[in-house]
């Protein structure tokens, strides 16, 4: 049996996981012209099921699909729907949750022409993306040989499904050596991001992270930088280099699966004291309430199934 839910939300129906397949001559699996989202759903204190975030997910789905020139052929509320509809039928507590926009198949070649345009969404339980010893103890990272893409090269506010090649090949150079993630720099040699987060930068009480000039506007990052406020924290958004990570008190990765992940170590130094800082705790004592529906100061944040 599957370990995955029975059901995948497909061009408006529900099919079976196994009956969600495409042809081979898919033109997104040969050129990387899609857009994809990643959307969490949390199980409450109270027993009932959030997700968070959910049509601020669907709205940058639909940027980054007008950004990649892809007429979604879906509105905005029939994807909403289809959401907590596809964790209605799976009976999902719990899920990460993966819409995808691409192009089928047809033409070949580069120019996808008139070729249909498909949608697809599924929902699987997934845990702590970095590790639950990574959210609680904090990860080791290290600077990627590899630079985050220019944005005269690609379009970086767009979660385009070819853009990605950049954060595998940086991931999987990490991790072959002992890591559990990178970090990425951008064209210039200042911090971007992690291979799939923002990163945040914490020395003596000040916290900053990179502007939006290359880096994807993440909806965590967004959420955090809002929770600091009302924390009496304020967020600089401004550029810093790699030897300013090797200084800094605190750092932690941002991001709809890394949720808010401290960092313990960059390039084999330590960060701080090589446990997660006083700041760092504080926000993700703060998600975690609000995620889980005990802060109800945030409700409005959370969709309810």
């Amino acid at each position: 049996m599957s370990k995955y839910p029975p059901l995948i939300w497909f061009d408006g129906k529900l099919l079976p996981w196994e009956e969600a397949n495409v042809h081979v001559l898919t033109h997104t699996l040969h050129y990387g012209l899609g857009v994809f989202e990643g959307i969490r759903a949390y199980k409450c204190n109270d027993g009932s099921t959030a997700v968070f975030k959910l049509d601020a997910h669907i709205k940058r789905l639909f940027e980054s699909a007008h950004i990649a020139g892809i007429k979604v052929p879906f509105t905005r509320e029939e994807i909403r729907e289809a959401v907590l509809l596809l964790l209605r039928e799976n009976k999902l507590e719990e899920a990460y949750i993966r819409p995808l926009v691409f192009i089928g198949n047809g033409s070949m070649g580069v120019h996808p022409k008139d070729n249909p345009i498909r949608v697809a969404i599924a929902a699987w339980s997934w845990g702590a993306y970095l590790g639950d010893d990574g959210v609680t103890k904090g990860i080791r990272t290290k600077v990627s040989s590899y630079t985050r893409m220019h944005v005269n090269s690609f379009m970086t506010k767009a979660k385009i499904c070819g853009n990605y090649v950049n954060s595998v090949f940086a991931k999987v150079e990490a991790t072959s050596m002992g890591y559990d993630e990178a970090l990425m720099l951008d064209n210039e040699g200042y911090l971007a991001e992690g291979s799939g987060e923002n990163i945040f930068k914490i020395k003596t009480g000040s916290v900053k992270t990179p502007p939006l000039t290359s880096i994807l506007e993440g909806i965590t990052r967004n959420c955090v930088i809002e929770i600091a406020a009302k924390q009496g924290i304020k967020v600089v958004e401004q550029r810093f280099t790699r030897d300013e990570l090797y200084t800094a008190d605190e750092l932690f990765l941002t991001g709809t699966a890394a949720e808010i992940t401290p960092v313990r170590e960059v390039d084999n130094r330590m960060v701080g004291n090589g446990t997660p800082g006083e700041i760092t705790r504080r926000l993700q004592s703060v998600f975690f309430d609000i995620i889980r529906g005990k802060d109800k100061s945030y409700t409005d944040w959370l969709t309810f199934i």
